[in-house]
């Protein structure tokens, strides 16, 4: 066991990095982690099943959503545009993976999107 105290984070620097860092770039890295957390909730990963919780992937897509969906006038269509994208894969994704399919406009997140079809 060592005897050097545990390093703690120096929350300044942490402050001043992210100080500088734009609200757009913000925005699309929160919605990139939300979409990767998804789609390992979907089972879409390479692990396959092993981390499927469809529960959990609801939470996410419809966070996503909600994200994407407020903050539409703060991005770029150069930004939103494959997000939107990736979002409406993760929704016919989870459609899919369901065993019992919400009627249209009841998915994750289709409260921000409408209904969404493959």
């Amino acid at each position: 066991m060592s005897d050097t105290p545990p390093q703690t984070p120096d929350f300044d620097t942490m402050t001043r990095d992210i100080a500088e860092v734009p609200a757009v770039e913000v925005i699309v890295t929160v919605a990139v982690n939300l979409m990767s957390a998804a789609a390992v909730k979907l089972g879409l990963t390479e692990e396959g099943d092993e981390h499927k919780d469809l529960d959990e992937a609801r939470k996410l897509v419809h966070a996503l959503a909600g994200l994407l969906d407020a903050s539409t006038t703060e991005i770029s269509s150069f930004h939103a545009a494959p997000l939107r994208d990736g979002l409406k894969s993760l929704q016919l994704a989870f459609r899919e993976a369901s065993i019992v399919p919400d009627e249209p406009g009841q998915g994750p997140g289709e409260k921000y999107t409408g209904a969404v079809y493959g």
